[in-house]
């Protein structure tokens, strides 16, 4: 038995590379505050794929896609031989030649359903064009996308595992090799990696990283930037931004419903125990333009998630008495609210920074740290 060199070191690199970008990728996905660095990662993790994909072509012997074993019948021999070493291989075993080409095909399902979802969803990044069309049907994107996602998880749990298998029942060294690059083989093998590879190697790992770098730090970057713009509303109407803005921010008109709207007007003299009494002709000015820009007539993510919780209750008039605003809410600290930073639930701009020029996105959210 003899050392083998299988396995150069733009492979070894790649491999931890798409491991750190696919873990923590879907680990972000669940925190809506990072939802651009979840989309960072996942765009990042398909820039190692497209390299991968080249170097499978170009690449030395046992990483080329032709020295792969799609043999069905030795895949059969080895899946149902789990307690037995079977035959040698320098490269990819069976199992493992189908899960990369697996890995290939749903990660970029994953990341093109998930570019689909980042547009319509939240109006973002490259395929933002297609928001207006398609937002109510933005779930339906949403769970495509994490179809791919969890599907694309399954089959890395399935690889792990087979690799837990081959090193510590089969006794075989190829989770080893991926970080020394070495087999020990019964024959030497050793593979030869020709200068324009070793560079197609360097160009490899430089630009994946330079992307994640890129995609993070660079603000307005066309692959995260939103297309939602600053609402100026003194110039979009001034009765409603002298009116309401005068006792308090002049909160985004998407963020209630039409009926809404109307039983708040209808009751000025009473509100939330203040006068707020408007003539006639001033009161129907600010209806008309709050119910023209009403959640109805949104395509804001928050619209219609506040609608979709309103259901027939569609008339409260208090922001944070909508069920979708409290279930966003539910994990904040009542001390927060009742600290001298934010003072009120109703102080959206304590935390949201520009929703008062009708932004509402994750990554304008900065809670104050206060100390208990």
């Amino acid at each position: 038995m003899t050392k083998s060199y299988i396995w150069p070191v733009a492979n070894r690199v790649s491999h931890v590379l798409l491991m750190v970008f696919f873990t923590l990728s879907y680990i972000l996905a669940d925190f809506d505050r990072y939802l651009s660095l979840h989309v960072a990662f996942g765009l990042a993790l398909g820039v190692v794929f497209l390299f991968r994909i080249v170097w499978g072509f170009i690449g030395p012997k046992h990483s080329k896609f032709k020295d792969f074993n799609f043999n069905l019948y030795d895949l059969k021999n080895y899946l149902f031989s789990i307690f037995v070493k079977t035959k040698e291989y320098a490269g990819h075993n069976p199992a493992s030649s189908y899960a990369i080409v697996a890995m290939i095909v749903v990660a970029f399902l994953t990341i093109v359903s998930g570019l689909f979802a980042y547009g319509i969803e939240e109006n973002r990044g490259v395929l933002s064009f297609l928001h207006q069309s398609f937002f109510r049907d933005m779930e339906v994107f949403e769970d495509i996308h994490e179809f791919f996602a969890n599907l694309f998880l399954a089959i890395i749990v399935l690889h792990v595992a087979g690799s837990l298998v081959d090193r510590f029942i089969k006794k075989s060294d190829a989770i080893d090799s991926m970080i020394s690059g070495y087999k020990v083989l019964s024959s030497k093998v050793d593979i030869k990696v020709n200068l324009a590879q070793k560079l197609f190697g360097i160009i490899w790992i430089v630009v994946s990283l330079f992307s994640l770098y890129y995609l993070i730090f660079t603000k307005g970057n066309i692959f995260i930037a939103s297309s939602y713009v600053k609402q100026d509303y003194t110039v979009l109407h001034k009765d409603f931004s002298e009116e309401c803005g005068s006792c308090h921010i002049t909160y985004p008109p998407y963020l209630l419903s039409k009926n809404s709207w109307i039983s708040m007007m209808k009751n000025l003299e009473n509100h939330f125990d203040d006068d707020a009494s408007l003539d006639e002709v001033t009161n129907q000015s600010i209806l008309s333009f709050l119910m023209h820009n009403s959640a109805e007539n949104s395509t804001h993510k928050s619209a219609l998630k506040i609608l979709k919780s309103l259901k027939d209750n569609n008339s409260t008039i208090a922001i944070t008495k909508t069920p979708y605003w409290r279930k966003k809410h539910d994990e904040i600290e009542k001390s927060v609210f009742a600290s001298n930073e934010v003072k009120s639930r109703a102080n959206c701009k304590a935390c949201h920074e520009n929703i008062e020029n009708g932004l509402l996105e994750y990554d304008l959210i900065n809670i104050p740290d206060i100390k208990g």
